[in-house]
This record gives C-alpha cells, structure tokens and sequence, in this order.
C-alpha cells in the first residue's frame, strides 16, 4: 500500500489545482455537475475532469461504470492524500450518494451502463422523489401513481422537498403501481427526465432567503417500461435501501471539519486583544464540540468501513443520521453565539453561507432523510429492541 499512496500523492499534486485546495468559501465552490451546471472557474472543471478519467469522482466502483475500480482501502489512502493536502471533493451530487450504490444493487446491466458512467463523469444531476403532501415520515403512504399503459407508465402525482428539482436532469421517484396492496407493497421505483412534458418543478422559498427544495407535480407523465428499477411492486426494497445511504450523507454534516474550523475563525474573532476568548462556558462547549466532531467522525468511518467491507449498516443508519443532525444544529448554533449581535444581521436576500443562513439551514436536518423522532423510533426497536409502548 506504501507504493499505492506514493503514486496517489505524487498524482494528487500534479493534478489538483491550488484553488481545489483551498476552502470552501460557498455554494458555488461544491461542483454538482449536470447538463445545466456552469463552472465557478477553470480550476473547478479541470479537477472534474482529471478525477472522473481516473474513475476517482467514485472510487469503488467498478471500472466498466465509470468507477475506479479500488479496493476499500485503496479508497481510504485516497481520501487520506486529498485531505492531506486540503483537495476538495471534485463532484458531488444524489447520483454519487444515493442512486448510485442502489442501481449498483438492484440495477440491471443496462441501466447500470446507461447511467452510472454519466453520474461518474458529472454529466447528469438527479434530484429525490420520496416525499409528499401528506407522506414525509409516513412514506409508505405515498399516493402517486404509475398505471400500466402497453410499453410505458402514465404517472400522475405530486412530489414536496424535492432537493434541487429545478437544477436537476433526472430524477428517481417512488410511485404506486398497485392501489390495492398494504402500504409497502405495490410500490415501484422509477426514473425519467426531468424534461419529460409534463412534469413541472417549483421551487420553495425557505425561511434562509433560498430555495434548495421544489414540489414537484407530475402530469401524464409517460415513463419507459425499462426505467423500472428492481421488481416491479417491490420499489420498498430499493428505497430501503437508498434511504440509508442518503441518511449517511446528511449524517456526514455532523463531522464536517469545515464547520469545526469555522467555530476557530469565529472564536479568534470574538477574543479579546491578548487573544483569549473570555466566555468560558463559551470556551468549554467550542472544545466540546470539536471532541464529538472528531468522535462522530471516528464511528461514521467504522461504519463505512464496515460497509465496504460487505456488511450493511442497516438501521445503524439513524445513529448517524440523528447524532449527525444535533452535532451540525449543536456546532452552527454555537456559531451564532460567537457571533453576537452581529450574527442576527437579516434580509430577504440573505446568504446561506452567512451564520445565519447557515443555522437557520441546519434546522432542516431534522426533517429530511427522515425526522428525527422516526430516527429515535428506529434505533429503540431495530438496535436497542425496547419494547413498543
């Protein structure tokens, strides 16, 4: 492996820009990708493009997808460099963390072909279809149907919190094809184009100034016969699955290191002229943040790995994503406070990226991927098996 991580390191500093290792400063400096998606800078697409040609946007996936092709621990030396020297992700997007792994497991080898190399190279964006008035947490509840007509679905329905559904080029959505079956049967899992007539995306101005989810209504919307993934009726098996992956991507806000250097800047802002912040209660939540930060992010590791590995999280999912959640609503409220009066600053075009947005953002943690009241209810019945009351 020593050879391996000579060869990354010596690859890395050829091929990462200067600016791809600095700090995210906003929104823009994320790259989501897709046909709409317009570069922050040369330096962005060429980093793109010199880790999407080695396979390393994903680095375990297998070669003839677009992936890299490493073993888990080469994926791991490979993180290890990049933060070494501060690179950024290249891409990042729901194909990557979310559909990805599940056309990878319930795919058949023609989807996987036609989608998963352009979800490597950054050439399609998707957004989620879960959601929807009258089924959030109760998402077995859903009510938009997908009727058989000859070679395609005729899909009628609306979709709410759909993440970017105006940014996005296809979407992966949980439909109804048999009315008559108990709540988790007879639900299918869909794809389509996002420029399919009929369906219409809205954005949903939130109370940070901006508008990341959509509701989504579906129109006669005709989708093709083979966008069908998995069985047909057993969409549940591959939105169990995928919701487990989008939990441990949310849950990846609770060790976000970004964050804890942020608190550092905002400490060293709010100190005194001998540069010692006088709160010190103030001062023992900061280092009691970091420590959980480095600690949640010790556990989520273990878990990857053990994902990697060919063990599934499962319901170990919720841990994730509920400590995950309180650690980022925790770190971006303690924010605010070291930013004091200053930090209250408001108005109709406020930035996510400012205190504020940020805080009043991470109040959504608590909803999407799964409330956390249902995270608690999963980990008392699937990891501690308390009884039911």
């Amino acid at each position: 492996m020593d050879r391996f991580r000579k060869e990354v390191a010596d690859w890395l500093e050829v091929n990462c820009p200067d600016e791809m290792r600095q700090s995210k400063r906003s929104e823009a400096d994320t790259c989501w990708g897709g046909r709409q998606w317009a570069f922050a800078s040369e330096a962005q697409r060429f980093w793109l493009e010199r880790m999407a040609a080695r396979g390393w946007t994903v680095p375990t996936w297998p070669r003839e997808y677009g992936g890299g092709g490493l073993s888990p621990e080469e994926a791991a030396i490979l993180q290890e460099e990049m933060d070494r020297i501060g690179a950024r992700a290249p891409l990042e997007n729901f194909g990557i963390s979310m559909l990805g792994p599940a056309l990878l497991k319930f795919g058949n080898e023609a989807q996987k072909r036609e989608h998963l190399p352009k979800i490597a190279r950054g050439e399609i964006r998707w957004c989620q279809g879960y959601s929807e008035p009258g089924a959030g947490s109760d998402l077995a509840s859903l009510r938009t149907r997908a009727v058989d007509n000859g070679d395609h679905f005729l899909v009628n329905g609306q979709k709410i919190w759909t993440s970017y559904a105006d940014k996005a080029d296809w979407i992966f959505c949980l439909v109804r094809t048999d009315p008559d079956a108990k709540k988790q049967q007879g639900i299918s899992f869909l794809l389509f184009d996002m420029e399919t007539p009929g369906v219409t995306a809205r954005p949903i101005r939130l109370i940070s100034g901006k508008s990341p989810f959509c509701e989504t209504f579906l129109e006669d919307v005709r989708v093709p016969k083979e966008n069908l993934v998995g069985e047909l009726n057993r969409g549940w098996d591959v939105a169990k699955y995928l919701l487990t992956h989008e939990r441990e991507m949310i849950a990846s806000g609770g060790s976000n290191l970004f964050d804890v250097h942020l608190l550092d800047d905002a400490a060293a802002k709010a100190a005194s002229k001998n540069g010692e912040l006088h709160d010190k209660l103030l001062r023992a939540r900061i280092a009691e943040a970091a420590v959980d930060t480095y600690a949640f992010e010790a556990t989520r590791e273990r878990y990857i790995a053990e994902a990697n590995a060919g063990r599934e999280i499962g319901a170990r999912s919720a841990v994730l994503k509920y400590q995950g959640t309180e650690l980022n609503k925790r770190r971006l409220a303690l924010l605010m406070s070291l930013g004091g009066v200053d930090a209250l600053a408001w108005d109709e075009n406020l930035e996510t990226d400012s205190a504020a947005g940020l805080w009043l953002r991470s109040r959504g943690n608590s909803i999407e991927g799964g409330t956390s009241e249902i995270m608690l209810e999963i980990i008392s019945k699937s990891i501690l098996q308390l009884p039911t009351a």
